[in-house]
């Protein structure tokens, strides 16, 4: 299972250490204390949090200038929200900041790749593709 630290989580959000913490502590998004004494929060956790906020839209964020000041053929750090696979072909929903990113491929590369809810992932993007790749 993925866990990431407050600051790894609030990169994929797009959101300022802060305001994950304060999110945190509202009770918006579980986290807990680990050995070492620092927050984590779990892979899966994250991903539905960062789901829910996508489904919201860019308002639910109140920090996103940095994710929106993104160049639409960049790489864009994110979390793997859903993973759907057949026989042939793999559907991966992503949340990168405040957008959802949707990448079609072969079923055997996401299972290479390892992916699943809560997985760090960059979305390549260039025109319609989205290349999906492990950071």
């Amino acid at each position: 299972m993925s866990t990431y630290r407050v600051a790894e989580a609030a990169d994929v959000l797009g959101v300022s250490d802060d305001t994950l913490r304060r999110w945190i502590d509202a009770g918006r998004l579980p986290a807990s204390t680990g050995p070492d004494q620092r927050i984590a929060v779990r892979g899966e956790d994250l991903a539905r949090f960062a789901k829910e906020l996508a489904d919201a839209g860019p308002d639910a964020v109140t920090h996103t200038a940095r994710a929106t000041s993104v160049s639409a053929r960049n790489r864009l750090r994110g979390i793997v929200t859903a993973v759907r696979k057949d026989a042939v072909m793999a559907q991966v929903d992503m949340v990168c900041g405040p957008y959802r990113m949707v990448s079609l491929m072969s079923s055997e590369a996401a299972d290479e790749l390892g992916l699943e809810p809560g997985v760090l992932v960059i979305a390549s993007v260039k025109s319609t593709n989205v290349v999906v790749e492990l950071p």
